[in-house]
């Protein structure tokens, strides 16, 4: 099985499935992580070009961390994610038709919208270059992917709107899982100086919290997309 996940943000595919995505990775499965932006305004008082250098080699530890096959930045800066945007929308696309993958992993459509513009764009993105990347005369850098990709949602930071339809496991991998989210030292720092927010045990206390609503010690939650054409008779999750 081939596993995208898409995230906004270095970190945000951290805190929210890199559980699930240590699992299957564990299992053999290839894990590609994307980002669309760079992370160049989690900083206080690096410049962008600092910062998002900063962010990248974190984000690349973090997923070698569990194993996965290829991490890939899109290198849009913070703040300019643009689901209109036609470029952003190729580069999208491009990574979809490469991977072709079995399912994707991404923010949330349909009214589990985050707090962050960033990720609600991200969001709308992916949704719209999923369908993009089935089209044969869209022209992009690789060949037409004929399948649309079923995607799960994972959840939102902050939200207290999201209703689950799926949960992971992650019981086994919650270290691991904490270990790839530490490896972004400079976001951690940058969380807890700019909203006091220590992600490191928020992201563990959320992971617990999960796990009581489905039985079991840690888990990761999910939303499946049910728009037209993206449902499959079988659970892709692990």
């Amino acid at each position: 099985m081939r596993v995208l996940a898409i995230g906004c943000h270095p970190d945000d595919l951290e805190i929210n499935c890199f559980g699930t995505l240590a699992i299957h990775a564990k299992r053999g499965d290839e894990v590609y992580i994307c980002n669309i932006a760079n992370g160049c305004m989690g900083d206080m008082l690096n410049p962008p070009e600092v910062t998002a250098a900063i962010r990248l080699k974190e984000a690349k530890a973090a997923a070698e961390k569990i194993g996965a096959k290829e991490y890939i930045c899109l290198g849009v800066d913070d703040l300019s994610v643009n689901s209109y945007d036609e470029e952003q929308l190729k580069k999208v696309v491009d990574v979809i038709r490469k991977v072709r993958p079995d399912y994707i992993l991404s923010h949330g459509i349909d009214g589990y919208m985050d707090y962050q513009r960033d990720h609600n764009e991200a969001a709308s993105l992916v949704f719209n270059a999923s369908f993009v990347a089935t089209i044969p005369n869209y022209k992009s850098k690789y060949p037409v992917y004929e399948t649309i990709t079923p995607i799960y949602f994972f959840e939102p930071s902050a939200s207290n709107a999201f209703r689950p339809t799926d949960y992971v496991d992650i019981s086994d991998v919650i270290d691991l899982k904490l270990e790839a989210l530490r490896c972004h030292e400079s976001q951690v720092k940058w969380l807890m100086e700019h909203v006091s927010k220590d992600v490191v045990e928020t992201t563990k206390a959320t992971a617990m919290f999960r796990g009581r609503l489905c039985k079991t010690k840690y888990a990761e939650a999910f939303k499946r997309c049910d728009q037209v054409l993206r449902m499959t008779p079988k659970r892709m999750l692990p």
